[in-house]
């Protein structure tokens, strides 16, 4: 089999880093509410990356994923904390959002160690 130049290499590397916060979100929202659908194929997904070998060291993408949802939901309630209300011609009413910034500290910290942990340990010699 010929050698990858470094370039593919670290194409394919990143792939699986995307790949694993792919899974990361999956399983997140898996935990979060929609576990009778997501979380059998989760797990099939994750047992079969883990039995391929050599993507241990892009497994931190799960951090990243999990980030990612973090982002998610401190947007979805960008409005908050408190209670909006509304008004429009035909309607009216009011809705409660909670604070989107502890979601927003949790989604920057969970990308940012997934980020930096995936590149340490892609540096590191194997």
């Amino acid at each position: 089999m010929p050698r990858l130049s470094p370039a593919p290499r670290e194409l394919r590397s990143w792939a699986w880093f995307v790949l694993w916060t792919m899974l990361g979100v999956a399983a997140t929202l898996a935990s979060l509410s929609l576990q009778i659908f997501v979380a059998p194929l989760v797990v099939v997904s994750v047992l079969v990356l883990v039995a391929r070998g050599a993507v241990s060291r892009a497994a931190f993408g799960l951090l990243a994923g999990a980030g990612l949802v973090s982002f998610i939901v401190a947007y979805s309630q960008r409005k908050g904390p408190g209670v909006v209300t509304w008004r429009t011609s035909t309607a009216s009413g009011a809705d409660e959002y909670m604070d989107p910034r502890p979601w927003l500290i949790a989604g920057v910290i969970l990308v940012t160690a997934g980020i930096l942990a995936f590149t340490w340990r892609r540096r590191s010699p194997a």
